[in-house]
């Protein structure tokens, strides 16, 4: 069962940034994409409702396809809200909220099979079509090979960025820190100023860090606090086969991930070359950390950019 919703959400999106580019530090690139505002969507996928945002000018006729972002753990679909603009001369474009998190419904119970439904289900809705190319960050490039094994001969491809697909082994050995809990703040001032980016890392960008920080926070009766439910961050949640699914891959595969990532080594990233077709693109770059479409935007998107060339060419040919 489809509910849409199209919700304008510019006022909200306006508000929040006309009080963040009163700093004249801020580029003209993140002004110009925030008044590209999208519209808001949500659907119904296995009885939990998954919202999206879309970027679709329907005057566009040089589009070669469709791009759907999948955003990172505890994350939510703003954290692209900055880089979509920058794909709409050739791509219908969409982000979505996974489960659990940002503005979609929560569930008793979550795992990758559901995530790659919600994922296709947005698909089915926003009419993305076949030629949709599936873009995860982190804890979303998990997602994203799972998807890519579940659907990926419904899409034209599938790029993992910075997401740490280890051997089984070694996965067993990593200790994760235990998770603390939500917090709650008296307003939403306090909320956002506890704003912290995980793993930790410094970031030069600060007006894109308050950007994602204003769309992470809800009122509650408790008071402000983040918007993801705690079951969704459970630590079960990396005990899935990502290698595998990887592996079975039925559509074209890629990696991008940070020369200075706390989470790819160059272990990681051989291990996960092994996985791929040969000749899969797998893209380094330099000086940008895990999350790389913060510290690095303009490197980030012009990869994508050309890989995604790069495919369309050898379908053409």
């Amino acid at each position: 069962m489809k509910n849409n919703s199209k919700i304008d959400i510019t006022k909200q999106g306006k508000k929040r940034t006309l009080q963040e580019s009163n700093n004249d530090d801020i580029p003209s690139w993140f002004k110009w994409a925030m008044s590209n505002a999208p519209t808001s969507h949500s659907v119904s996928v296995k009885n939990c409702q998954i919202h999206y945002l879309l970027w679709d000018d329907a005057d566009k006729t040089e589009r070669s396809g469709s791009i759907l972002f999948v955003h990172g753990g505890a994350a939510h679909s703003h954290w692209w809200s900055f880089l979509a603009p920058f794909f709409l001369k050739n791509y219908k474009v969409a982000a979505l909220d996974l489960s659990g998190m940002g503005d979609s419904g929560r569930r008793q119970e979550y795992n990758a099979g559901l995530r790659a439904e919600e994922i296709y289900g947005v698909i089915e809705d926003a009419n993305l079509g076949r030629s949709t190319y599936v873009i995860g960050h982190s804890f979303g490039g998990l997602m994203t090979a799972k998807f890519a094994k579940e659907y990926g001969e419904k899409i034209a491809g599938a790029l993992i960025a910075d997401s740490p697909i280890r051997p089984p082994d070694a996965n067993a050995r990593r200790k994760r820190p235990p998770h603390r809990g939500k917090r709650y703040y008296p307003d939403f001032a306090s909320a956002i100023a506890r704003f912290r980016l995980l793993p930790e890392q410094d970031c030069s960008n600060d007006f894109l860090v308050k950007h994602i920080a204003h769309h992470s926070v809800f009122e509650t009766p408790d008071g402000w606090t983040w918007k993801f439910d705690e079951s969704a961050m459970h630590a079960r949640r990396f005990k899935e086969p990502y290698h595998q699914y990887l592996k079975e891959a039925k559509c074209n595969v890629g990696l991008i991930y940070g020369e200075k990532s706390s989470l790819l080594d160059e272990t990681t990233v051989a291990f996960m070359r092994s996985l791929m077709p040969k000749g899969s693109p797998i893209v380094s770059i330099p000086e940008a950390q895990h999350h790389l479409l913060l510290d690095q935007p303009m490197a980030f998107i012009s990869v994508i950019r050309l890989i995604l060339q790069h495919w369309e060419s050898k379908i053409k040919i």
